[in-house]
């Protein structure tokens, strides 16, 4: 899949607070940042990603291809 790869989740905080931030996204009634994407945690490859939506290049750059290790439970 096309998206961003993060070592940290602090670096995945960061790059979905620059994807709010270049839509504008305002905070909700609760004060709670709404988001434009988010990010998640591959625990067997032990990184965290976001997944590459349109325009999102704008402010995060051109996504690379990333593969995500699924188990068979």
């Amino acid at each position: 899949m096309l998206g961003y790869k993060y070592n940290t989740e602090q670096e995945a905080i960061s790059a979905r607070k620059l994807a709010a931030d270049f839509k504008n996204l305002p905070l909700d009634s609760f004060e709670i940042t709404l988001y434009w994407v988010n990010y998640e945690f591959s625990e067997i490859d032990n990184f965290y990603y976001i997944i590459y939506v349109k325009d999102l290049e704008k402010v995060l750059g051109n996504p690379l291809e990333i593969n995500i290790t699924t188990s068979n439970i």
